[in-house]
């Protein structure tokens, strides 16, 4: 089980969770941030695309979002398996990484839940102190989150797999890992 897609609110740990779980199985964390950056910093044509929406204030439209993951998932590194973390955030991303991937024979072996309490999330986020880190602003992207992300969990059904993410990072990543031994 290596072509995972992480999916939980902002502060649920994903990101954290996927730098250990992509050294434990040993494929990429493909983060749709981390793209961004790279195809700014390296003054791709797709980058100068997100950079013009992200300077005027805009989501970086599916388009080019799913752009950068078709082109990141045909690297070699990613053909024995990845995780996906920040990416699909919505159905129709969802769509075209199914049709992306059964170009190619493959397909979504998993999705992990990263599951914890609004209340849990928005202390986690407050700590780590940043000025755009207020209540609201936490409060509104958890909305964002529960009325654009979560119905990935109903359009995967039965692939997803929800993990406890609260407790020691080491825990919930072997939390994980069980999971998707226990898949297989």
């Amino acid at each position: 089980m290596t072509r995972v897609v992480l999916v939980g609110p902002p502060g649920a740990g994903k990101g954290t969770q996927a730098t250990a779980l992509s050294e434990q199985l040993g494929v990429p964390h493909i983060s749709t941030g981390d793209l961004f950056r790279a195809h700014i910093a390296n003054n791709t044509e797709l980058g100068q695309d997100v950079r013009r929406y992200l300077d005027s204030g805009q989501l970086v439209p599916d388009e080019v979002t799913n752009e950068m993951v078709r082109e990141r998932l045909e690297e070699p590194d990613a053909r024995a398996g990845f995780l996906l973390d920040g990416f699909p955030r919505n159905v129709g991303q969802a769509e075209v990484l199914g049709k992306i991937l059964s170009s190619t024979g493959q397909a979504i072996d998993a999705v992990v839940e990263f599951k914890v309490d609004e209340d849990v999330v928005v202390k986690r986020l407050l700590a780590r102190g940043r000025t755009d880190d207020n209540e609201d602003v936490i409060r509104r992207r958890q909305e964002i989150y529960r009325s654009e992300t979560a119905p990935l969990l109903s359009y995967y059904g039965d692939s997803v797999i929800t993990v406890d993410a609260v407790g020691e990072v080491g825990d919930i990543t072997e939390r994980v890992l069980s999971a998707l031994r226990d898949r297989t």
